[in-house]
């Protein structure tokens, strides 16, 4: 895929094109996830959200540059196929996948005239799948936590670890006293929704809960990049789900914050303690908000 930036940006311009009336993401089963490791070059389709398509702003071709460097670099030693960072990807219908994040490296692997390269297939939630959860919840309350910042661990105290083999698939270690606490909220009528910056499946966030026995109701994965890229769509998501609850438990590291549906006010209750009662300490917040919804509520 040599040539000029011109040609490469009618090129982009015309896969985009295709990928708003053609493509549209599937999901992929756990197994086939595993399985595929890589993918030819031509089977993947940029993504028309992304700023890589937008012709306002479009590709960098500094960076593109760099990681043609690092590719003729790589093929100097293995003289067959790039092994570095997969391409993160959703399958699409009728055939190949979506780029959600790697654009620049699938971009200069064509212009190096690579054939194949690493992929991650990903299952991400998208607006359909958050119109079906809204649809189907009986819940009028909300808890919404963060993965990376709340729930993942990368040092102790942990939460038991998963029996074999599942600790081999599911490797990420939470924080103690968390399925505990997502049973007591999901016992006092609550949705839980989990936010990530990471490119995780949803369906394997959720299946990795049920080994906790707990179920997981909402994920929103990569949010940060794909807010961006969603704009006014993005917020108008966001909107809908907050107007389902009549409220929503931001649960943090220090508090629960208690942010009602219209925005007008909100309460704070912070935590207190040693981090091996955090859920401890959370529970008791929520019994309280419980508490002053059910005399608010008194006639």
């Amino acid at each position: 895929m040599e040539g000029s930036k011109s040609l490469f940006d009618e090129f982009i311009a015309q896969e985009a094109e295709a990928g708003k009336g053609l493509y549209f993401p599937v999901k992929t089963g756990i197994l086939r996830r595993l399985l595929t490791r890589q993918a030819r070059c031509d089977d993947l389709h940029p993504n028309p959200e992304d700023e890589f398509c937008m012709p306002q702003i479009g590709p960098n071709y500094k960076i593109i540059s760099a990681y043609q460097q690092q590719y003729v670099d790589a093929l100097k030693i293995s003289q067959y196929y790039y092994e570095g960072e997969p391409i993160i990807v959703e399958r699409t219908h009728p055939d190949g996948y979506r780029i959600i994040n790697g654009h620049h490296r699938w971009a200069a692997a064509l212009r190096t005239g690579q054939a194949k390269i690493p992929i991650r297939i990903v299952n991400l939630t998208h607006e359909q799948d958050v119109k079906k959860i809204l649809a189907n919840s009986r819940h009028t309350k909300r808890a919404a936590l963060d993965l990376d910042e709340v729930i993942f661990r990368e040092s102790g105290p942990f939460e038991s670890e998963m029996p074999f083999p599942w600790n081999k698939v599911y490797k990420e270690r939470i924080r103690p006293g968390v399925p505990a606490l997502f049973r007591f909220l999901a016992r006092n009528g609550y949705d839980i929704w989990l936010y990530s910056a990471q490119y995780y499946s949803t369906d394997y966030i959720q299946n990795y809960f049920r080994r906790y026995h707990v179920k997981v109701d909402g994920v929103m994965a990569a949010i940060g990049k794909r807010a961006a890229a969603a704009g006014d769509a993005g917020k108008k998501l966001e909107k809908q789900i907050t107007e389902k609850y009549l409220y929503t438990l931001h649960i943090d590291n220090d508090s629960v914050l208690q942010i009602f549906s219209d925005k007008k006010a909100f309460r704070d209750f912070p935590i207190a303690g040693e981090d091996a009662l955090w859920s401890n300490r959370v529970i008791d917040a929520i019994v309280e908000i419980e508490k002053s919804v059910g005399e608010a509520e008194a006639p």
